[in-house]
């Protein structure tokens, strides 16, 4: 039997029962469902299966959907279509109108969040015993500062928010997934230049490389995108532009992640100023419509991998101390940073003051699919003792967002309302 058609019908089958039944009956926000059920449901078929006849069955076929594919679904195939997707649909005209807070929330904000995050568990490691040193810690700073924009806004939407600061915070977590692999590439440099002396070398080529990829590809197929009338074939051009750019990065040993940002950041430059030449805006509905449900389908799958992989992460050493200390230092970094980038965005809209918006921003900051994946890229050059710390820490983190803080954002919400009042 083909293991692939297997484990992706596996996979749909999940995602359309658990969608369904949440849907009908338990009504929670479709990411925080598919991953909670996911996890009840691979802890019980585990349960199940031990001291069962036949168990070997059960476990294998729940190991065959759980971490090692996780890791080939990201890298070798979604993440650059996850990326390019987040990135594509940012309108300029309506972000001009936010710009300044989006830009110091996205660049700012996520460089303080990843600094803290790195400081902070540096001292949590080393109370710990830990031998992590600091490049390190700031590399997995990295991963977790960029907050996931599938899973925050569509509960965040559930609350009417006023639009201003619904587009900031949409806005943030778009563009931050691109400054979160920028300094992944930055920090992870530091990492290898410790054993290879090269830390400039390894940006040139990972970080320059990767945008000139992006970049080249992104003109060459654009020149096709915005001359044909044929929507199918815009989504086909769009589709070659990234999934070109990623292969040619992973040949070149260049940071695919990045040439995808940039290919969905270029497609959504070209495209407003096509717009703002012409005076009237493209027809791209069935373009606009295959990404968002593109992207919609690979989270929904990532969200019950990460479900289902959840006791495989419980097997790691120390990884009751080490998730509470991410996660708490996850929500200090945060705050922190927000704090002081907030001192920059400027007049807040729809009447926020510093403080609710600081507090809105904190416990709506969601980890998703892109820290998952990150934090997988980088087992190539981490030892067996370090990486396990970071990804148990990493999945303790979009576990902990997406699952506690998203199931609580309704109160958070309704009591930063009250103060707004009051």
């Amino acid at each position: 039997m083909n293991t692939f058609l297997a484990n992706a019908a596996i996979l749909l089958a999940l995602v359309v029962a658990l969608g369904f039944f949440n849907e009908k009956v338990t009504k929670l926000t479709h990411e925080i469902a598919l991953m909670l059920f996911a996890s009840v449901l691979g802890a019980a078929l585990v349960l199940a299966g031990i001291g069962v006849k036949g168990s070997e069955t059960v476990l294998e076929v729940l190991a065959n959907v759980q971490y090692f594919q996780l890791e080939g679904f990201l890298m070798e195939g979604a993440l650059c279509f996850m990326l390019f997707a987040g990135s594509c649909h940012m309108h300029l005209g309506e972000f001009k109108q936010h710009a300044r807070a989006i830009f110091v929330l996205a660049v700012v904000g996520t460089f303080l969040g990843a600094v803290f995050y790195g400081l902070l568990f540096y001292g949590a490691a080393k109370l710990l015993g830990l031998s992590l040193t600091l490049p390190i810690c700031l590399m997995f700073g990295s991963i977790v500062a960029p907050t996931d924009p599938i899973a925050a806004t569509s509960i965040l939407k559930k609350f009417h928010l006023p639009p201003g600061i619904g587009f900031i915070i949409e806005g943030e977590s778009l563009l931050n997934d691109g400054m979160g692999v920028a300094l992944f590439v930055f920090f992870s440099g530091m990492v290898k230049a410790e054993e290879s002396g090269g830390f400039f070398a390894v940006m040139v080529k990972e970080l320059a490389g990767a945008v000139v990829v992006g970049a080249v590809v992104t003109f060459l197929c654009f020149a096709i995108f915005w001359r044909t009338k044929d929507e199918a074939r815009q989504i086909f051009t769009s589709l070659l532009a990234v999934s070109m750019a990623y292969a040619i990065c992973e040949g070149f040993g260049f940071s695919g992640a990045i040439a995808s940002v940039v290919c969905g950041v270029l497609f959504s430059t070209l495209r407003s100023r096509r717009e703002e030449k012409e005076g009237q805006k493209m027809q791209l509905q069935q373009f606009e419509s295959f990404w968002a449900i593109l992207d919609a389908l690979f989270n929904s799958v990532l969200y019950v991998m990460l479900g289902l992989s959840f006791l495989h992460i419980l097997s790691m050493p120390h990884v009751l101390l080490l998730s509470l200390a991410a996660v708490l230092a996850n929500l200090i970094a945060r705050s922190a940073s927000l704090g002081v980038s907030s001192f920059l965005v400027g007049p807040l809209p729809d009447g926020y003051s510093r403080l609710p918006f600081v507090e809105l921003l904190a416990w709506g900051g969601l980890r998703g699919g892109l820290s998952v994946a990150l934090a997988m890229s980088a087992q190539e050059f981490l030892g067996q003792t370090v990486y396990p710390v970071v990804m148990g820490g990493t999945y303790a983190i979009v576990f902990f967002t997406t699952v506690i803080q998203g199931l609580t954002m309704r109160q958070a919400y309704l009591g930063i309302k009250k103060k707004i009042r009051m």
